[in-house]
């Protein structure tokens, strides 16, 4: 129905009050921000379509990194212990993430953000190469940026507001999305653990 509303339409039960308070809080607070060292680009990526605000710091030395990350308070995400070491000298928030693959690394995440009393919070979904703002964009706007497959099998699209990048919700976004939920599962058990 479009237009009008009725008083019962107005009306929100006690949950969806909730619902709504809960979801404009989570708005209003920031992202989590990592800054990743250049060993961790992969993961960077995907903190990034999780909806973190990574940065992946791949060219320059350690002085470099730990400066960005005190200029824009974020947290140093690194598997060189060293480096680690040199940033908690400094004061600099920092999480030593164990493990080979990128899920593994996750859940070596979550659990350093727990013993550093570090919230997790996402936002939407963000560019994976830049870090842009993702927005919905139609079919006909695509102008052959896509293969025809594609557009065939896929009715939503994104586009970066800041690179350009066209995402869609195929296989590997499943995939991405399977990883984010474990993630989250991680940290429901570390915040049910606190209490």
């Amino acid at each position: 129905m479009q237009g009008g509303s009725t008083n019962r339409s107005r009306q929100r039960r006690p949950q969806d009050r909730e619902a709504l308070a809960s979801r404009s809080a989570t708005k209003t607070r920031e992202r989590t921000r990592f800054i990743a060292d250049a060993m961790l680009g992969s993961l960077a990526r995907k903190l990034r379509a999780f909806g973190f605000d990574a940065t992946y710091y791949k060219n320059g030395d350690d002085v470099g990194l730990l400066r960005l990350s005190l200029r824009d308070d974020r947290i140093v995400l690194t598997a060189d212990r060293s480096l680690a070491a040199r940033a908690s000298a400094r004061g600099i928030r920092t999480i030593v993430l164990a493990g080979d693959s990128d899920g593994e690394r996750l859940g070596s995440l979550a659990n350093g953000a727990r013993a550093a009393g570090v919230s997790l919070i996402r936002g939407d979904p963000l560019c994976s190469l830049c870090g842009g703002e993702l927005r919905a964009i139609k079919k006909n706007e695509l102008s052959g940026e896509v293969p025809p497959s594609v557009r065939r099998r896929h009715r939503l699209f994104f586009q970066c507001e800041s690179c350009g990048q066209i995402y869609w919700r195929g296989s590997h976004w499943k995939r991405l999305m399977s990883l984010a939920r474990r993630l989250d599962q991680k940290e429901h058990a570390i915040d049910l653990g606190r209490r």
